[in-house]
């Protein structure tokens, strides 16, 4: 008996050699394969997102748009290189989840048909049960391809001053579900990025700063322009400001005018985020001369104000006050 089984033993291994042999050794070949294969694809993207030498962007933020490069303001404050890494950052990480997952994937269904596990019903059953998380999560789904979208186009980034129509601020976190800024109170909003129809930023390209003058009625209009306009341009000269302007100050003229007052503008474009610094001093300057040339803003008409006094028919007739002048008619 025992004989017998020892003589069966081998043809049994052998005739079952597929099935101990082969199969293991194609499965161990197929996880070795795609972890070396994930690590090489990581290591590239982890290469592709480290910054380049000096100021340069990342190569993977190469083929994209760059919409505040060649900003001195960025440059100068540090905030350009901090915005390129996080968003380097953030597309190498969803880069390398997609890989990771696509992966290991194709490996598990390697694996299930070296197995003889019929992959229809798998397949049937993924699709059901995607679909259903499609529904229950398409909230999350949303916003993870709202950040990506957000991050490629380069909407807005750490530094930026944005507005997102129920909340504004400095953008301090870029993430690929949500937002993190914080408002000029100090509070910090998280804002879904799903949820955001429309963006303002601040800090793109350019700014422009607009300064309205109100004068008296009565005062030469050229000489309040040209003295509005004198401070602006002699302030763009000056070493502190001139990085600041990015062109010449432009007078605009009168903005509106009344019986009592006249309104002129200025214009003058300067670097992002520079637009409140540069217009509280343009405002202090252009009062210090309004001063000298003794151009007040405009008063109140005290003439044209109308006081109507409520009568109560019960009581009788007014009783005059202080600033009342009443007359009495005697006739004999």
């Amino acid at each position: 008996m025992s004989s017998s089984s020892d003589l069966s033993l081998p043809q049994y291994v052998h005739d079952h050699t597929h099935a101990f042999f082969e199969v293991p050794i194609k499965i161990v070949v197929i996880v070795v394969v795609t972890l070396v294969v994930r690590a090489v694809i990581n290591r590239i993207i982890t290469k592709a997102v480290e910054p380049g030498h000096g100021n340069r962007a990342p190569r993977i933020l190469q083929p994209f748009r760059e919409r505040v490069q060649n900003s001195a303001f960025f440059e100068s404050t540090g905030l350009l290189s901090e915005r390129r890494a996080q968003r380097a950052k953030t597309i190498g990480s969803v880069l390398k989840s997609f890989v990771t997952f696509i992966m290991f994937v194709v490996a598990l269904m390697l694996i299930l048909s070296e197995l003889g596990i019929d992959l229809a019903p798998f397949i049937a059953g993924t699709s059901i049960v995607g679909v259903a998380l499609g529904f229950g999560a398409q909230s999350i789904v949303k916003d993870f391809l709202n950040g990506m979208f957000m991050m490629l186009e380069d909407q807005y980034g750490v530094g930026d001053v944005i507005d997102f129509e129920l909340a504004s601020g400095t953008v301090e976190a870029v993430g690929l579900r949500s937002t993190r800024l914080r408002d000029i109170n100090g509070t910090v909003w998280y804002v879904r990025n799903g949820e955001v129809l429309r963006v303002g930023n601040q800090s793109q390209g350019f700014a422009t700063v607009v300064i309205d003058l109100p004068i008296d009625a009565w005062v030469d209009v050229g000489v309040a322009s040209e003295a509005m306009l004198d401070v602006a341009t002699r302030m763009r000269e000056e070493d502190e400001w001139k990085h600041v302007f990015m062109r010449e100050p432009e007078l605009l003229g009168v903005q509106s005018l009344s019986r009592y007052e006249t309104v002129i503008r200025l214009s003058a474009r300067v670097r992002p985020l520079e637009q409140w610094r540069t217009a509280r001093e343009l405002r202090r300057r252009i009062k210090v001369v309004m001063d000298e040339l003794e151009i007040g803003h405009p008063a109140p008409d005290v003439n044209s104000e109308v006081h109507v006094s409520q009568i109560d028919p019960d009581s009788g007739p007014p009783v005059p006050t202080d600033d009342t002048t009443t007359t009495t008619s005697v006739t004999k």
